[in-house]
């Protein structure tokens, strides 16, 4: 049959034609499907990887007391100012009360050194001064009297015994006079301004160990530095705290970066402050956004928990992207996978970037 014979040939080409446009745009979607798993063949972006950092931190109390009362453990996210433990702070606080007993003593002693000599003690002082003097004139009376009996007698009527005791007691009464007569005059002077400074700064050290005692019943609360997750809980109510002995650490929620390594052929495309993407093994399809913060200037070995088979031996520079994770959904040591565009080759880093 002529006619069937004719329409053949035109049918079999439609049929190749076809088959030929459907084998082109199943390739074009395996490439364009290939790609977007393998970003790091475009020549224009980069793929790395690497691992999320956070800060962390140690508290301890800076006191050696008991433990009295721990509020949050493990897995507890605390705020910044947040009371996270007490410490039993009953015998610092009588040893408070008696700092400000002492306080009281040394303030009221260095009140009366101030205050001088009262009236009443300088009267004192004089009054005891004429007592020595009149008894000073006494003794001189009793010697002069027996002196002349003496005399008059040719010694018969007086011993000489008697005349020494005399003259002794003469000489006790004038010391006593004199040492009378010194004492007025120190308190009509008053006190001396070395007693003072003495009292001041005897004072001075008591108000010094009340600011150490209050500071140390300040400290007896523990808080929170900064926003963050606790990540273990080291000791317990009834334990021994110390300043060598961490009570908890916390993980520090912000900020967050990932640790990745870049070779020295792209390093000449990268700059701070460029945009990034952040992926994980856990959520390969929900990208966070990042930035580039940080470029090392110092080339080092590649650390091995970098996977890539590239890297493996290369000398590498050490980037930082921080992150930005409000959900908190990357944990300390996750490995991660960054993807950011590379500037156009030729183009110079901005500047001060």
């Amino acid at each position: 049959m002529p006619g069937v014979e004719r329409r053949l040939p035109s049918l079999t080409k439609r049929v190749l034609l076809v088959t030929v446009i459907a084998a082109v745009a199943g390739a074009a979607i395996v490439l364009w499907v290939w790609r977007s798993k393998h970003p790091a063949d475009d020549p224009n972006r980069l793929t790395l990887y690497g691992n999320v950092d956070i800060r962390q931190v140690s508290l301890a109390f800076n006191a050696s007391e008991r433990i009295a009362e721990l509020r949050v453990k493990e897995g507890d996210k605390v705020r910044a100012g947040d009371v996270l433990g007490v410490l039993d702070m009953r015998t610092p606080r009588v040893r408070l009360a008696q700092t400000e007993a002492q306080i009281g003593v040394q303030d009221q002693a260095l009140l009366r050194l101030k205050n001088g000599s009262r009236p009443e003690e300088v009267a004192q002082a004089r009054a005891s001064l004429a007592a020595a003097e009149a008894e000073a004139g006494l003794a001189a009376l009793q010697v002069a009297r027996l002196q002349a009996t003496s005399d008059a007698t040719a010694g018969k009527a007086v011993g000489q015994q008697d005349l020494d005791n005399a003259r002794a007691h003469q000489k006790v009464a004038l010391a006593q006079a004199e040492a009378a007569r010194q004492a007025a005059a120190l308190v009509a002077k008053g006190p001396r301004q070395e007693d003072i400074a003495q009292a001041t700064k005897q004072l001075a050290v008591a108000h010094t160990e009340q600011a150490l005692i209050q500071r140390q019943i300040e400290e007896s609360t523990l808080r929170a530095p900064a926003d963050a997750v606790v990540r273990a809980r080291l000791l317990e109510p009834g334990d021994m705290a110390s300043p060598q002995r961490p009570v908890f650490t916390l993980a520090i929620t912000e900020p967050k970066w990932v640790r990745a390594y870049v070779a020295e052929p792209q390093l000449g495309r990268l700059q701070p402050g460029m945009a990034a993407t952040v992926s994980t093994d856990s959520e390969p399809g929900r990208g966070i956004p990042a930035r580039l913060g940080y470029i090392s200037s110092v080339a080092e070995f590649t650390p091995k928990t970098v996977q890539t088979p590239e890297l493996r031996t290369s000398l590498v520079y050490e980037l930082r992207f921080m992150v930005d994770d409000p959900q908190d959904r990357l944990r300390l040591g996750m490995p991660a996978t960054v993807h950011l565009p590379l500037l156009p080759a030729g183009e110079t880093p901005a500047a001060g970037r």
